[in-house]
């Protein structure tokens, strides 16, 4: 690296050690993060034998389609699937009308009351009812065993709410709201036109989190879901790994029987992981490009 690259200093001998054990950290961190979801990538197309026995390292072995012919086959799992996308999809919605509509206000320096406000949401971050006051609170309103069992309960995290109020002040300057006044904007035509565009990093980000969140959910379904129509995709794959274990604790029954079942259901296992993903990492790349200015920039507590 010339000198104008580094600002017209030559880097020392220690910086260069330090550029050097920065790259194999990250590396291996790298791999460490990225192998197991390699690994279950070439499981799912890999014959299983070749899998238990360990053959199956950085290449498929044995190829073949037999665990995505039978995830295809799972009408269950494409129910599950249905559901989550409405519980991803409707939930993020309510969450970000909810964060918006909380965040606005409390980074607005005229809105009085919005110290008291956020003493008492911030207590909340740390303080809950606790699992059972919140169950009863759900069966009193009816949601038991419905869809908004799934989205109602957390329709709002004040931890988001804090990103998006800073980024608010702290990146949107007040001169807007002045000239909007004077062109004759109210307040929701300042936030509807001027702030939310603005604002596009840290809603994106913050719509992601939700947005996964809802997709990994299954605790909130073991909890509030008894119809298994209405049980999310990370419910079915639970209940489908839970009968892996199931079926290899099973006994009385024809050995040659119980091994193909199992290694049906174990190759099955791989498929559906991946097929489970595919709808977030593809999220991702859109994402992606708001994610440094959306997250540092919200993440200064005004």
């Amino acid at each position: 690296m010339s000198r104008k690259e580094t600002g017209g200093f030559k880097r020392s001998y220690n910086d260069k050690i330090f550029d050097v054990a920065d790259t194999v950290i990250l590396v291996v961190l790298l791999f460490v993060f990225l192998w197991p979801l390699w690994f279950v990538l070439i499981a799912s197309f890999s014959d299983y034998n070749a899998v238990a026995s360990g053959q199956v390292f950085l290449w498929p072995k044995g190829l073949t389609l037999g665990g995505y012919q039978e995830v295809f086959k799972y009408d269950t799992l494409w129910r599950g699937y249905a559901n989550t996308i409405f519980y991803s999809v409707v939930g993020t919605t309510v969450n970000m009308i909810m964060t918006v509509c909380c965040a606005y206000p409390l980074s607005c320096k005229d809105f009085k009351p919005r110290k008291v406000i956020m003493y008492v949401l911030m207590f909340t971050m740390y303080f809950s009812g606790g699992l059972i006051p919140t169950y009863l609170v759900v069966k009193s309103l009816g949601l038991l065993s419905t869809r908004w069992a799934m989205i109602i309960p957390g329709a709002v995290s004040f931890y988001n709410c804090l990103i998006v109020r800073s980024y608010f002040m702290n990146s949107i300057p007040t001169e807007l709201k002045e000239a909007s006044t004077l062109d004759g904007a109210n307040a929701a035509q300042y936030l509807v036109k001027v702030v939310l565009p603005l604002s596009k990093p840290v809603l994106a980000v913050v719509a992601l989190y939700y947005f996964v969140g809802h997709w990994n959910d299954y605790y909130n379904a073991l909890i509030y879901i008894y119809d298994k129509d209405l049980y999310p995709l990370q419910s079915i794959l639970k209940n489908l790994l839970c009968d892996v274990q199931s079926t290899m604790d099973m006994g009385g029954m024809d050995t040659e029987f119980l091994s193909q079942l199992y290694a049906r259901k174990q190759i099955m296992k791989y498929s559906v992981i991946i097929v489970s993903m595919i709808p977030v990492l593809m999220i991702y790349p859109f994402v992606q490009k708001y994610f440094v200015k959306g997250v540092m920039v919200g993440a200064v507590k005004g």
